[in-house]
């Protein structure tokens, strides 16, 4: 794996997607006070796919959560698109998440007595979309996802690696800028991991989805166009991926080896 240079965190290039700007996130229950982020400076480029990996605790998910507007931070930017959320009303932040965004999770969060297509529209249903254009969407995501024959079924009648498909379905059903996925095979076997994998670098070249994903997985994180390094609440590093370093994508284009 290429080693990287920390570059400087650009301001309103386009070709970035997501920019966190000196992000700090504090926990402070009166006795004991966490920095959990430090001042994160970091920028994702539009169509990459970015891993972020280190060990638990280490600000991972609280990173995650943050600069996708899932939870509030104490101090610093995000810009996404251009706009800084931190702008933006609670309305309005999630009006834009509903919008541009798609989440997946390891839990899966997939209503039971819902079946797959119902589970895949829901998210459209809710911000007002009219069920006829839901359900068209979410069949076609389905089909994306290669689970068409399982429209109908319920999540407990679907394998793992299944329900985690109709979660990226449902991720996907807005058709959004960037995916954010918190360690989205951490549920799986290693053959079905390889498998979502599969289907998420695929999205990712055809159809230039942005996605930045938290996982523990070395196997994950190498199917990355880059590793982002965490440690105690601070970036200690960053490397191409071997996808990225094996030519396989385009996206990680025009950052700088730290050694020729």
């Amino acid at each position: 794996m290429a080693l990287l240079r920390r570059k400087p965190v650009p301001t309103g290039d386009p070709a970035y997607i997501v920019e966190a700007r000196g992000l700090q996130k504090i926990y402070d229950t009166g006795k004991v006070r966490v920095e959990a982020l430090k001042g994160i400076d970091l920028a994702v480029r539009r169509g990459e796919m970015v891993a972020i990996m280190g060990p638990s605790g280490c600000g991972k998910t609280t990173f995650l959560n943050c600069v996708s507007g899932l939870d509030a931070f104490d101090g610093g930017e995000v810009i996404i698109e251009g706009t800084s959320i931190t702008r933006m009303s609670d309305n309005v932040k999630t009006a834009y998440r509903a919008r541009r965004m798609g989440f997946i999770f390891q839990s899966y969060n997939l209503l039971p007595v819902l079946t797959a297509v119902e589970n895949i529209e829901l998210p459209l249903l809710v911000s007002g979309t009219r069920p006829k254009e839901a359900r068209r969407s979410a069949l076609r995501v389905l089909e994306l996802v290669g689970l068409s024959d399982k429209a109908a079924s319920r999540p407990a009648e679907l394998s793992g690696g299944q329900r985690q498909r109709v979660t990226i379905a449902r991720a996907l059903v807005n058709d959004p800028a960037i995916v954010f996925a918190d360690e989205p095979t951490g549920a799986l076997d290693s053959e079905s991991a390889g498998h979502l994998m599969d289907l998420l670098q695929q999205l990712n070249r055809e159809h230039e989805q942005t996605i930045v994903m938290v996982t523990h997985d070395p196997g994950v994180g190498a199917r990355a166009d880059r590793i982002v390094r965490f440690r105690d609440g601070a970036i200690v590093g960053e490397e191409l991926a071997d996808a990225a370093s094996n030519g396989h994508t385009p996206a990680a284009a025009g950052l700088v080896p730290a050694y020729a």
